[in-house]
């Protein structure tokens, strides 16, 4: 089994729904036997500045699926979702990143394994605190709590809806 902690974010469209398709989209794709789902947030764009505000959560799945089919499940969820690479941090109707998967530490063209602005972004750091605090960067050494609280300095974060997560039941919340 391999724990999986990915980011989700959108802001073209429903925003909320395209969120709740991409989490039920990676159900299906990687059969959890555990999951569990920050709340979401509503975050200022980071890079391009000038394009809508941003929903935002993180996702914890427990899962047998390898890396590879991990990887490839998220693709295929935003291509179903409609995502097009246009604009590098311009936007989309979802994105799906594989922040962390085991303590895996990966650099290859494709992926790069813990990702590689987590620590930098407030909209990731945020919700990975509210989901794991006491889980440690493999990279840093620093705790997802520390991290966050980093983060926090900049600002930019606004918590959107609690209680989203209950939805997906029968996973742990």
């Amino acid at each position: 089994m391999h724990d999986v902690y990915l980011g989700l974010g959108a802001n073209l469209g429903d925003r909320e729904t395209c969120l709740r398709q991409a989490v039920t989209g990676l159900q299906r794709g990687l059969e959890p036997i555990r999951m569990k789902l920050s709340s979401l947030y509503e975050t200022d764009p980071v890079g391009v500045e000038h394009q809508p505000l941003f929903l935002n959560a993180c996702l914890f799945l427990r899962t047998a699926a390898p890396l590879q089919v991990v990887h490839q499940v998220a693709r295929d969820t935003e291509t179903r979702l409609g995502r097009t690479r246009t604009i590098r941090w311009g936007p989309r109707t979802i994105d799906i990143d594989i922040l962390l998967f085991d303590n895996l530490v990966v650099n290859t063209p494709e992926l790069q394994i813990p990702h590689p602005r987590m620590h930098d972004r407030i909209f990731v750091m945020v919700p990975m605190a509210e989901l794991a605090p006491e889980l440690r960067h493999p990279v840093l050494g620093q705790t997802m709590a520390e991290i966050a609280e980093q983060a926090r300095k900049k600002g930019g974060i606004r918590r959107w809806k609690i209680g989203w997560e209950g939805e997906y039941a029968p996973f742990e919340n």
